[in-house]
């Protein structure tokens, strides 16, 4: 994609074109639909269109029905933020009293969005003429206020009144990056904003050592999927480390944490707590709200001796315990006729599409097994995820 093509995609000969890929795709197949079109279009235009019509399906599940109007690029859509998270974090500007945020690198404005539905006024900064562009439309397209300036975020003045949003590209020639020495803009020019008052999104791998002093890390999951980290400065912190979980908006913070948890051997239940309170270190949070113990100092599983509602983990009965070792555990799940069988480990040596492989199961029943440590020794027990509140004896 390029400024030209896109133009040309937004005028009526574009959009009519568009419509006519929109409804005739699933009918014709992309090829016999390219070639026919290129006999009347330009062939750049074609391709947009036929493009923009799979990325908006592609699209829906972070946009929603939102998606069906809006223009996309593969890498913009990737690195988009997902729509509730967006809202989310828009929520928490506005419940902080802001009324104008500013986007240093909006992309394709996914989070433009979210921002001006929440109330604020909004500019957002893209140094990619197409993505600014693109962003522009997006919020045309939806009808939402805004104004996208494409030019260097990092020369940009903001505006006392302004609250800055930073979304770091985090991408190098080689491909998608790890190491914030290749983030655009750079992590310095993006923890000096933080210190500043802005609000920076990162990548949910973030060290806890590499969040700057004073600042809040909020771990969002969403569907329970780990999607972001978020960086608030002191100015919207209200703690240090936090976990969120969407849709729900439930949220656990170090205020919820003792501390520390006793450890344990497994009683009635299991709990698998969420890669959010993982990553922001509050599995001890869980085992406090469940009356619950850790089975290993190292590893993130809890248990307790009867079931208590939690929406920071998923939660597991436990039937029995089988055999670690391989040939013993195989002959146990053969004995309960198990052919799909789930595994979920942690703290073990093992990889769990290799051993189902080895395992050769061919029975008629489901099972999951967990396999991991257990104060230190490796363990499996066949469990059955907890889906109400269950009178669960220990085993």
């Amino acid at each position: 994609m390029d400024v030209r093509t896109f133009t040309a995609l937004l005028s009526a000969d574009g959009q009519a074109l568009l419509a006519e890929v929109a409804d005739c795709a699933g009918i014709e197949s992309d090829l016999a639909l390219g070639t026919r079109l290129r006999r009347e279009h330009d062939a750049d235009l074609v391709a947009a269109a036929v493009t923009q019509n799979h990325l908006r399906h592609k699209a829906s599940p972070k946009f929603g029905s939102d998606a069906a109007r809006m223009y996309f690029t593969h890498d913009a859509l990737e690195q988009s933020t997902r729509a509730s998270v967006s809202a989310h974090r828009a929520s928490r500007l506005v419940a902080a009293g802001v009324k104008r945020v500013v986007d240093l690198g909006c992309g394709i404005g996914g989070d433009l969005i979210a921002f001006a539905r929440a109330g604020m006024e909004t500019r957002g900064v893209e140094l990619d003429p197409v993505r600014a562009l693109i962003s522009q439309a997006n919020l045309v397209a939806l009808g939402l206020p805004g104004r996208i300036e494409c030019t260097d975020a990092t020369a940009l003045k903001i505006g006392a009144d302004e609250t800055a949003f930073i979304d770091p590209a985090r991408r190098s020639a080689r491909g998608r990056t790890f190491n914030p020495k290749d983030f655009e803009p750079s992590w310095e020019f993006a923890t000096a904003m933080l210190a500043a008052g802005a609000v920076v999104k990162t990548m949910p791998g973030i060290a806890h050592r590499m969040i700057p002093e004073g600042a809040e890390a909020e771990w969002v999951s969403d569907g329970g999927s780990l999607v972001e980290a978020c960086l608030w400065s002191p100015r919207f912190a209200t703690a240090r480390h936090r976990a969120t979980l969407l849709p729900t908006g439930a949220t656990l913070t170090e205020a919820d944490d003792p501390g520390a948890a006793p450890h344990g051997g497994v009683g009635a239940v299991i709990y698998e707590p969420d890669d959010a309170v993982i990553r922001a270190g509050l599995v001890t949070a869980v085992a406090a709200q469940v009356g619950g113990w850790l089975l290993d100092e190292h590893i993130a599983y809890v248990s307790a001796n009867a079931f208590t509602a939690t929406s920071f983990a998923r939660t597991f009965e436990v039937l029995a315990e089988l055999p670690f070792r391989e040939k013993a555990l195989k002959a146990a799940l053969k004995d309960r006729d198990i052919g799909e069988l789930t595994i979920k480990k942690r703290g073990v040596d093992i990889t769990p599409d290799a051993l189902l492989k080895r395992l050769r199961l061919k029975g008629e029943e489901r099972a999951t097994v967990i396999m991991t440590r257990v104060q230190g020794q490796a363990r499996a027990f066949l469990v059955d995820p907890i889906v109400g509140a269950p009178d669960i004896e220990p085993k």
